[in-house]
């Protein structure tokens, strides 16, 4: 993220040093940072984690007798190394911008990472860390789509050309997968209790997948090792959830103006933060709950409420806002007609098919969802929001469908969404011509299915790995043509379908 870098040359960076200077508004790490252990490795230091599970651990050492729970971060992606750079010199170190809806701002340094390990120029420190007697916990956050699994069957992908090579060079790994078994192998070798390994992702039943995903490259590699893991290692399942955009420069003007000091990769997110975290650990768990956080015995609703309403919600904006040719959520949603559009997904689409939950308000929750995404002061960008959008829909979108098809429910809403995806990966531009930044793995593949739309309206949809049999399901098919006819007409309006879509469903 170099774009980002501050020219004031009279600012002084943000390190252990500098926080004495900071203004006592400010709220920075006054435990002793020197003491703290790296008890988890977080693979995946992305602004999310930075922003959320950090934020915990953070509110956590500053409690006398958790000095343990500190965190080391690692980079496994050559992207990651200016990452690695910033937080280096800046003694890892970040600054955290809480924006309220209101307009009022929380201020904060995050002091709980320690240590950041750059795999592509040492991985052998990264094995060795994870193998580490200190290290308690292996923490994930690598997209939907770093979990290696086919959409579609939700079994582990051993095509794929860095997973062929982790399979046959153990001691040379490339993915996640790779280092947490070369680290796990080297548990089990010197007596060592294992790790748990914890997804942070937003995908159901993430522990689960993990689990699956880790054992089936672990059996390839070694049965031995695998039956290992599996009688050993915990997965616990978790809900996540915080806003959290990608940096910008105006969040490190923010910080020199308020702070006084240049942090080079600043976080911003919203007020709201929720973690559910089923209780399953086998090597000692931090305190979390003394922090916010909440230990249940079963996180399966409380991940499909926050999968199907706000990561599926953030998908019917990012998709039919970006072919307006809104930028953000917050001007998205703020357009009455995608407000009205979104709350009745919600309501019509998703809630049916949710289970009840103690403590929580299935309507007032909604209510919320909507504020957030409001919140003027969190400008996230919609590009962000439709990335990976392969990885995302088939669980965010594409369950809820295909569970309503099976209870013979209306299915339009959503159906425009996947249509408007279509002509997103096809086209490529807002219907106003504006070019769409689009960043997924699959968006060659995404753009051979969805060109050929004009000759066969349902070609997108033969894309089996996402959409599975969806195209063989007539009542599915015959709304989603009609909608494509739509889209693809000439000066199609994204905003007269949607309203076409509202008034025949009420109808």
């Amino acid at each position: 993220m170099t774009d980002l870098h501050h020219t004031d040359t009279q600012v002084i960076g943000l390190n252990q040093h500098s926080l004495q200077t900071l203004p006592s508004h400010i709220d920075v790490p006054r435990y002793d940072r020197s003491q703290v252990k790296a008890g988890i490795v977080h693979i995946g230091v992305g602004g999310f984690h930075r922003a959320h599970q950090a934020v915990y651990i953070n509110e956590l050492l500053k409690t006398p007798g958790s000095e343990q729970w500190g965190i080391c971060g690692v980079g496994l992606l050559e992207g990651n190394r200016g990452l690695r750079d910033i937080l280096k010199k800046q003694d890892y170190l970040y600054t955290l911008t809480v924006r309220h809806p209101n307009g009022k701002i929380d201020n904060q340094v995050i002091g709980s990472m320690v240590d950041f390990l750059f795999a592509p120029e040492d991985k052998q420190a990264v094995i060795n860390k994870l193998a580490h007697s200190d290290t308690k916990i292996a923490s994930l956050t690598i997209t939907e789509g770093g979990y290696n699994f086919n959409p579609a069957t939700g079994e582990f992908d051993y095509t794929n050309p860095d997973i062929i090579h982790d399979i046959n060079n153990p001691n040379d790994p490339i993915t996640a997968f790779g280092y947490l078994t070369a680290a796990l192998k080297c548990r089990k070798e010197q007596g060592l209790a294992a790790f748990t390994v914890q997804s942070c992702d937003n995908i159901q039943h993430n522990g689960n997948v993990t689990r699956k995903m880790l054992l089936a490259f672990a059996k390839e590699q070694d049965a031995q090792l695998s039956e290992w893991i599996e009688q050993n290692v915990a997965f616990p399942n978790a809900m996540v959830d915080r806003i959290t955009p990608v940096s910008k420069k105006s969040d490190i003007d923010y910080v020199v103006d308020t702070y006084g000091v240049s942090d080079e990769w600043p976080i911003t997110c919203e007020h709201f933060s929720q973690w559910v975290i089923e209780d399953t650990f086998c090597n000692t768990r931090p305190q979390w709950d003394q922090v916010g956080a909440q230990f249940v015995k079963d996180v399966t609703p409380f991940e499909t409420m926050k999968i199907r309403l706000l990561n599926a919600g953030h998908s019917v904006l990012g998709l039919l806002g970006s072919i307006h040719g809104y930028s953000t959520i917050d001007e998205t949603v703020s357009d009455p007609l995608f407000a009205t559009y979104l709350r009745a997904f919600m309501d019509d689409e998703v809630t049916p098919n949710l289970e009840k939950l103690d403590g929580i308000d299935i309507e007032v929750y909604k209510d919320t969802l909507i504020e957030r995404f409001a919140n003027p002061n969190i400008k996230d960008n919609l590009a962000r929001i439709c990335s990976e959008s392969s990885a995302k829909l088939p669980k965010f979108i594409i369950a809820t469908i295909n569970e309503n098809l099976k209870l013979g429910r209306d299915v339009s809403l959503a159906t425009l969404v996947i249509a408007t995806w279509c002509l997103y990966s096809d086209k490529r531009e807002s219907e106003h011509g504006q070019a769409l930044d689009i960043q997924d793995a699959m968006s060659d593949e995404l753009h051979t299915y969805a060109q050929k739309t004009q000759d066969d309206s349902s070609a997108f949809l033969k894309l089996t790995s996402l959409f599975g049999e969806l195209e063989k399901n007539t009542e599915f098919t015959n709304v989603y043509k009609n909608i494509i006819t739509e889209l693809y007409a000439p000066k199609s309006n994204i905003k007269a379908i949607m309203q076409a879509v509202l008034t025949q469903k009420s109808n």
